[in-house]
């Protein structure tokens, strides 16, 4: 019988899971926040202490097309990748650090993208991505 519970209740949280947006880079599995209304895209990741680590934010953008962000009263830092119309990486800005003051740097592509991927700083370097990688979304 408690075998049957235990199974019973892992596949429920499988089942909850199973309709999280999810993106793929280099092997590995994010489970990720859609940005995509201008709304939410303005806000980002502002305002948060932590992020786990297999999490990000996914920005989706109606078009391609140079792409620039920044880290106002953003209190993390990020690595942040940008990709192509065909989820190819574009360019990343690495360890982008937060930014306390009211003048922040921008941080902006190296080319047109129509996706933006944010992750905790240092992922990037740990995956060992660099520009011509593919990322595969997974929106469910």
């Amino acid at each position: 019988m408690r075998l049957l519970l235990c199974v019973l209740m892992l596949t429920a949280c499988t089942a909850c899971n199973a309709g999280n947006p999810r993106v793929e880079l280099s092997g590995r599995s994010f489970g990720v926040e859609i940005a995509d209304t201008r709304e939410k895209q303005a806000l980002g990741l502002m305002y948060r202490d932590t992020m786990p680590a297999d999490q990000g934010m996914l920005f989706i953008f109606p078009n391609e097309a140079p792409r620039s962000f920044w880290m106002k009263n953003t209190r993390i830092s990020l690595d942040i990748m940008y990709f192509d119309k065909d989820l190819k990486l574009v360019s990343i800005s690495a360890n982008t650090p937060p930014c306390r003051v009211s003048r922040c740097p921008a941080y902006p592509s190296s080319g047109p993208t129509q996706y933006v991927l944010e992750l905790n700083a240092g992922i990037a370097k740990e995956l060992g991505v660099s520009p011509g990688d593919r990322l595969t979304i997974e929106l469910n």
